[in-house]
């Protein structure tokens, strides 16, 4: 196991203070001992250090029984910018925030089919961070870093994208390329971590020691929380549910294998589940993902038996996969994240929840709670934009030890 250092240690604190203030600004020294388990001492010197770094501020006292009045702080909004990038199969979203976590801009930008390769992608990423700082009007020296969330399976120490099945990419060095075109620091990971993230900070997962974001998008997969914390596994590879054998001989993936759970609840799976229950429905849009999505949600709520059975399929084939994760990982809540969840909304999720219910063991079941996130933002950006505060953190640890910055760690001062 990879043990931590002292640095890396305090580091971790720094950040889980800071995330306690975003949280629940204004707050105490106190209150924020009691949340992180810290020690008083060490709360208020980690207090300090982000007063010297102007990402939170002194904002008066509260009354304190019998003692006197303590301070309080809250998060600096205007102390910086964090950018989150979701770079999904067929598009790239960006959103710009303060450091409150607060949107400022949007931008995105539009894959069509034919257009993944790596410098494809980038030029797309490129385009929609500059589009988002011009509309914030942000000051270039005030972006703290960028997060940048692609699918498939990454290496957040080097900035490799190991491998994205829908795209067949195999070790793209993705933030080396990011980086001939973007000047502020850069960070990488996958979607499952952030919407993970997200919905630990502000959505269904917040307060929970055991949580699963299960992202449905044209990848599926899972992103955990256990004991109160992001589960990354030991490659950073946890969370690939959606390559996990549904059925047996099944559907070929683009993975490789047959039968994933992805080829039957995934974007281009429900479209294949639409194919088989009404192939000349109207419904479908071939090689259009979202528009055939838009269409099932739309004919769910007029009442079409073709995409009520579309959908009722879908979640039999959802539910079976989603019991295992409630077996198997025992968690407080379910989250169903991500733009397909999103778009068949609570007609999913009720069959879904009856599938389960069909499949889970009791004791586990009763213990768990299925439901749709409910983050009015981009989850995967605002999970990635708590990458990059991550690292902006990382980075004063190393310079306060006068240490090098490692020559991939994609730290380039902004222009």
């Amino acid at each position: 196991m990879k043990r931590g250092t002292s640095r890396d240690i305090r580091t971790a604190n720094r950040y889980e203070v800071l995330r306690q203030i975003i949280a629940s600004s204004p707050t105490s020294r106190q209150e924020l001992a009691a949340a992180t388990g810290l020690s008083l001492a060490t709360v208020a010197t980690l207090v300090g250090e982000l007063l010297d770094l102007r990402m939170i501020t002194e904002v008066g006292f509260e009354d304190s029984a019998g003692g006197r009045p303590r301070g309080l702080v809250a998060v600096n909004a205007s102390g910086g910018a964090l950018i989150g990038v979701d770079i999904a199969e067929t598009y790239v979203h960006v959103e710009l925030f303060d450091l409150a976590l607060n949107v400022l801009a949007r931008a995105e930008e539009n894959i069509r089919p034919g257009e993944s390769r790596p410098e494809q992608v980038v030029g797309h990423v490129t385009a929609a961070v500059g589009s988002v700082v011009a509309q914030a009007g942000v000051d270039a020296a005030r972006v703290l870093g960028v997060g940048v969330s692609v699918p498939g399976q990454v290496d957040r120490d080097t900035g490799i994208a190991e491998y994205a099945p829908n795209w067949d990419w195999h070790d793209v060095p993705l933030l080396d390329l990011l980086s001939e075109h973007i000047a502020y620091p850069l960070y990488l990971d996958n979607p499952l971590r952030a919407s993970a993230v997200a919905e630990l900070w502000f959505g269904a997962a917040r307060g929970h020691g055991d949580a699963v974001v299960v992202n449905l998008g044209t990848g599926v997969g899972a992103g955990l929380v256990l004991g109160g914390g992001l589960h990354r596994g030991v490659s950073n590879s946890a969370g690939e549910w959606g390559h996990t054998t549904l059925v047996l001989d099944g559907r070929l993936c683009r993975c490789g294998n047959h039968g994933c759970v992805e080829t039957y609840v995934g974007a281009l799976g429900i479209m294949q589940n639409l194919r088989e229950i009404g192939p000349q429905s109207p419904l479908l849009h071939p090689g259009e993902q979202t528009a055939t999505i838009d269409a099932l949600a739309a004919g769910v709520a007029a009442g079409d038996h073709v995409a009520v059975k579309v959908v009722r399929d879908t979640a039999r084939y959802l539910g079976a996969a989603v019991a295992v994760l409630v077996n198997v990982l025992n968690p407080e809540v379910v989250v169903l994240s991500s733009w397909v969840a999103a778009r068949l909304g609570e007609p999913l999720l009720e069959e879904v929840r009856e599938a389960v219910a069909r499949h889970a063991l009791k004791r586990p079941l009763a213990a768990s709670r299925i439901v749709l996130s409910a983050i009015p933002t981009d989850p995967v950006c605002l999970g990635a934009a708590t990458f990059a505060l991550e690292g902006a953190l990382q980075r004063v640890g190393q310079r306060s030890t006068k240490r090098a910055v490692p020559a991939r760690s994609r730290t380039a001062s902004a222009t």
